[in-house]
Order: structure tokens, then sequence, then C-alpha cells
């Protein structure tokens, strides 16, 4: 508020000097921001995948709670049930929670079906406030029996070792080594568009740029779902934020600050993209909505999150968490500017210092697309994903919408900051096939 008080004061009596600032340092921190992406890039691109085995036999395994928050998701329920009985571990080793909220009878009707047959529980969440998937889950949390955790979603298909890689991972590496982050991808990749757009962001944040911040040892925002924790760390940090609607995002910074480490599992969970512009939207605005608060809520006291993380970790966290929603937000108001600029001049007579300031801007804007385009060209390439690679010349026009969904989570911020948008699931025409 005092930032925001101070550049209206400015832009009051210095108008045009205050613009022409505030164009530099806009046009300054997306291209820092891009050139940050790209260096994780480089340190992500230089790294193998990882080779793990499962455990030797069964006798070996401990016990496993799946927790599968669930809203409106009777549809996609069967498939589901199939996915998480085909995963490579013993049944009688899962601890698989089916949580469905009061107001959801459909839900809790095939839950409840599902858990007689196969030995599921179901677990019913009473009314209470705030309405949001970690509030279910930390109430499912507290009637966990596993030795492990594991989140997943009602559209998820994991890889069937993947529980088995968890598990090996786990005790192959320190102990403090707290969650691994299960890579994440679409089957419905090709379905449009907009999904094939969605497809490439989620390669490179999962196959590219997460493995550079484990690398870097830095505070790693987890994706949501596919996140595998031993059962007592989690109970340490307090499990997840029910007010936060990012709450894997917090989660791992707050990892980070108790002295845990959270690690990339060389496996893939399938999920279903949001096939419409709509509800692509309403997801993307909860997401960065959630990084604001997350960003919000951990720069509270900066000097204890420095001293925990360390310079390097705090200055990671400005640059990928705060410096995403940056550049979502100043994206559209620099390509103003660009527009203007190159149309009007800053003046009706144009300086030098203004000449130079819209050379700098200009230069921040169009290289730092540049650089982000060639990101996303070579996100896929792990994934041999040859025939969506073009469509990273649409990240310009995707990163608009990105653009949109940060004005309407800043929005939704101010004036419903708990509020959980549902993205419903099982409309894609793509076959649900288990990997």
């Amino acid at each position: 508020m005092l930032l925001a008080t101070a550049v209206a004061f400015t832009f009051a009596l210095w108008p045009s000097s205050t613009c022409r600032a505030l164009a530099f340092v806009a046009s300054t921190a997306f291209l820092v921001g891009a050139l940050f992406r790209c260096a994780l890039a480089w340190i992500g691109g230089q790294l193998l995948p990882l080779s793990v085995l499962g455990a030797d036999d069964n006798g070996t395994l401990p016990s496993y709670t799946i927790l599968v928050p669930l809203y409106r998701e009777a549809n996609v329920l069967p498939r589901l049930a199939a996915a998480l009985l085909a995963l490579d571990y013993p049944l009688d080793k899962l601890d698989i929670k089916l949580i469905v909220e009061s107001d959801d009878p459909e839900t809790a009707t095939i839950a409840e079906r599902l858990a007689q047959d196969f030995g599921f529980h179901l677990v019913r969440v009473p009314e209470g406030a705030p309405r949001t998937k970690p509030r279910a889950c930390n109430y499912a949390f507290a009637l966990a029996r596993g030795e492990f955790t594991v989140i997943y979603d009602a559209e998820d298909r994991p890889e069937p070792d993947q529980l088995r890689k968890a598990v090996a991972r786990f005790r192959s590496g320190p102990r403090e080594i707290a969650c691994l982050q299960a890579r994440l991808s679409f089957y419905n990749a090709n379905e449009n568009w907009l999904t094939r757009l969605f497809a490439l962001d989620y390669a490179l944040w999962f196959d590219v740029l997460l493995p550079a911040l484990e690398t870097l040892r830095v505070p790693m925002p987890l994706g949501g779902t596919s996140n595998h924790f031993r059962t007592s760390a989690l109970r340490t940090v307090g499990a997840w934020d029910p007010y936060n609607v990012t709450e894997d995002a917090d989660l791992g910074i707050r990892m980070a600050q108790s002295g845990m480490r959270v690690a990339m599992l060389d496996s893939t969970t399938f999920e279903e993209a949001p096939t419409t512009l709509a509800a692509w939207l309403k997801q993307r605005s909860r997401w960065l909505k959630g990084y604001m608060q997350t960003w919000l809520v951990h720069m509270r006291d900066p000097l204890a999150l420095k001293r925990r993380t360390g310079w390097l970790g705090f200055l990671s966290l400005q640059f990928f968490l705060g410096g995403t929603v940056i550049a979502a937000l100043v994206n559209p108001l620099l390509w103003l500017m660009f527009l203007w600029t190159a149309r009007f001049g800053w003046s009706t007579d144009v300086s030098a210092t203004g000449r130079a300031l819209m050379t700098i801007t200009s230069f921040g804007l169009l290289s730092g697309n540049a650089l982000l385009t060639w990101l996303a060209i070579i996100a896929p390439t792990r994934r041999e994903w040859s025939g969506i690679t073009p469509y990273a010349f649409a990240v310009t026009f995707y990163w608009a919408l990105i653009s949109l969904a940060a004005w309407r989570g800043l929005w939704q911020l101010a004036t419903r900051p708990f509020y959980w948008e549902k993205t419903a699931h099982g409309l894609s025409r793509f076959e649900q096939i288990v990997p």
C-alpha cells in the first residue's frame, strides 16, 4: 500500500517521468525473469533422467496412504478406481482415502460403492469454511496410516510403478528429502490448440525448471498432485494451509524453510488438460491468485525467509514465484506502451532520454518474449513431442491469456481471496487410458 501510494503521488507531480520510470522497471523485470528461466532451463537441461528401481519384493514395501480429494467427480470415479487398482503395489498395503464433501451426494454414492468393492476408505468432510481442497485433505490426513502419503486428483493416471519408485527414491536418498514431486503431463495434449500450449507449459515446468530448482536446492513450489511425502514430515510442518488456493506451492516453500528438501521423481502422472478457454481461465486464475497469496504470506518477514533459505533461495523465490506473477501482470502493459511509443513516442518532442527509454523497453519486451518462445520450443524435447513443438511459436498469444488470468486472479485476491474455482473433469473426447 505504501508503494502504491508513493507511485500515485509521484505520478500526480511528474506524470511523464513516472511513466518512463515504470516502463523501464517493468521491462527490466520482465527481461530478468525471462533470463532467470533460461538459466534454469540450462541447468535443468544438463540433467539426465533418474534411474531408480522399485523395492525388491512385496515384503519390504511400507504402507502407503493415497489421498484423493473429490468434489462433483462422480463421472470420473470409475476410471480413477481403475487407475488406482492398476498401481503395482500390494492392495493390502494401500490406505486409499476417497475424500468427499458433505453436499456432494452423487459422488459420495459412487465412492461408497467403490469403497465396499475394493476396500477403499470413504471420508466424508463435514460442512465448514473455507471450502477448499486443502481443508478436505487436512481432514482426511488426520486419519492417514501409511509411512508415506501421496495426493492424487480425480482425473489422475499415475504410471503403475510410481509408488515403488517413490519408496526406492526415499530409501536411497538422504533423510532430509521430505517430498518427491512426480512429473505431470496430459493424456489429451493433442486435443486442440489450447491443450497443446498447456502441454508445452507443463513440459517446461516439470521436465526442466523444477529439476533445476532441485539441483540448486532452493524452495520448490509443488504441483498440486502426485506429491509423495514422508507422513511424519508432512505432520511436522502442519500439512496444508486450508486458506491457500495453491496449497501445494505454499507447502513446498514451508518445507524448505523447515530445512526439508523437495526432489523430483522420475515418474509421470497423466492428467486431463482443460479443453475450453473458460475452464482453463478459471483454473489458471486460481493458480496465479494462489501464487500471489503464497508470495505475500512468506514475504511478511523477508529477513526470516532469507535466513532460512539463504540468499540463493530468497532470490529464486522472488524470480520464480513472484516473477511469474509480475511478468503475467506487466506483459499487456508493456505491449500497450510499446505500441503507443512506436506510434507516438513519449511526447511530441522526443528527447534523447525518451528515445533511449523507448529502445530499452522495446528491447526488454521483444527479447523477453523471444526467450519465452525459445523455452517453449525446447520444452517438449525430453518427451519427443515433435508434433506439438510448432505451437511454441504461438506462446506470445498464450502469454496474453495468462495475463488475463493474472488480472482476474488479482481481482479475486481483493474480493474473494479464499474462493476455490472448481475445474470440471471428464470432458475430454480422448480415451482416458491408464499409461
